[in-house]
């Protein structure tokens, strides 16, 4: 990352030929003394042959096989998701693909949670959307997009981007309301149903990170706390499965059915925010901008399989996906699995432990 048995001494070979000339000798007296073989003996057995599976085909934006033996023919879509406190458990999550942690208004956070390879019967609650999604999401091609509305500067310049917008207020007839939730939220859906009113887009889109279950070098990282204000987003990893667990604080972070949050990659991402200039709610909240795209880079690390890697981030157009690479100039690699991107404003501690 072989031992030789090639070598034998040549003081033993006279013995192995006289072994070998001994046999043949018995050979020939037994075959002597033999009678013929009788005609209606035994056939000789068939040789066997053997055809080998080709493996599934692997989902683009986790590398893994594909859950249906196929890659579905269609895009990606993303659905915002709260992360408010009186907005959780959440659920749904443990079906997508890759999950974005984006900074917005009041120092709280929301998610981005991207589907292609797999279907869920109930994700939510589904919240409005945010100019910073038309940087995350722009790298997926033409992408869905599914929110509850959003001020009107954020959808015009979602409308002027390639994001395909799914507003629940005018596409309400797929909108579900679990019991026990109240509004704002209560808005959930099937993502079946979703993609149902976009039917004509087919278009898978391409993979945005490179996979190897070899592990990169890196140094031992045990989990990274990510202090948020709104609150402490904790990864540890679980060397049982392979998986980072998601924790707020101490709280392990558990969803509606009782599944834990978990990522095969946790991938940290510090971004240049800056705030304004729309309104984003009547308490004074700002809309939150960075530039994900636009000749823009950061520090990075990533985190898998137990080890921190750390290196950049860069992206110089909308539709190119973000690179991520080592401290020493090598593309980073991801374990095969779900990926949850973690955009973490540059005043924000990042506290990885040992």
């Amino acid at each position: 990352m072989g031992n030789s048995e090639e070598h034998r001494s040549r003081a033993r070979r006279p013995l192995a030929w006289n072994v070998l000339a001994a046999a043949g000798l018995a050979g020939l007296v037994v075959s002597a003394c033999s009678s013929p073989a009788h005609k209606d003996a035994a056939p000789k057995p068939k040789p066997t042959t053997t055809t080998s599976t080709a493996p599934p085909p692997a989902c683009p934006l986790t590398g893994l096989p594909s859950p249906g033996g196929s890659v579905p023919q269609r895009p990606a879509m993303a659905v915002k998701i709260d992360n408010y406190p009186a907005g959780r458990p959440q659920s749904g999550l443990d079906k997508a693909d890759i999950i974005f942690e984006e900074p917005v208004e009041g120092g709280i956070t929301r998610f981005a949670a991207v589907f292609q390879c797999q279907n869920v019967a109930l994700i939510g609650p589904v919240r409005s959307a945010r100019n910073i999604d038309i940087g995350i999401l722009g790298q997926f091609g033409h992408p869905l997009l599914v929110s509850v509305g959003g001020i009107d500067p954020v959808l015009s310049d979602i409308a002027a981007s390639p994001i395909t917008e799914i507003d629940l207020r005018t596409d309400s007839s797929v909108v579900q309301n679990p019991p026990g939730r109240f509004a704002p939220y209560d808005t959930y859906a099937a993502t079946g149903a979703l993609r149902a009113l976009r039917p004509a887009d087919h278009t898978r889109p391409a993979a945005v990170f490179s996979y190897s279950r070899v592990v990169p070098a890196g140094t031992p990282a045990a989990s990274v706390a990510i202090t948020y204000p709104g609150s402490d987003a904790v990864w540890t990893y679980d060397p049982a499965t392979r998986q980072y667990l998601r924790s707020y604080g101490t709280a392990p972070d558990v969803q509606s059915d009782g599944v834990r949050n978990s990522a095969a990659n946790v991938i940290v991402q510090v971004v240049q925010v800056t705030y304004g200039p729309w309104l984003e709610n009547d308490q004074g909240g700002l809309e939150v901008q960075a530039n994900l795209y636009e000749d823009a880079s950061g520090p990075a690390a990533v985190f898998r399989n137990g080890v921190e890697i750390t290196g950049t981030w860069s992206r110089n157009s909308l539709g190119q996906p973000t690179s991520f690479v080592s401290s020493s100039g090598v593309p980073i690699e991801l374990q095969p699995g779900r990926t949850w991107v973690e955009l973490v404003p540059t005043s924000v501690p990042v506290t990885v432990t040992p």
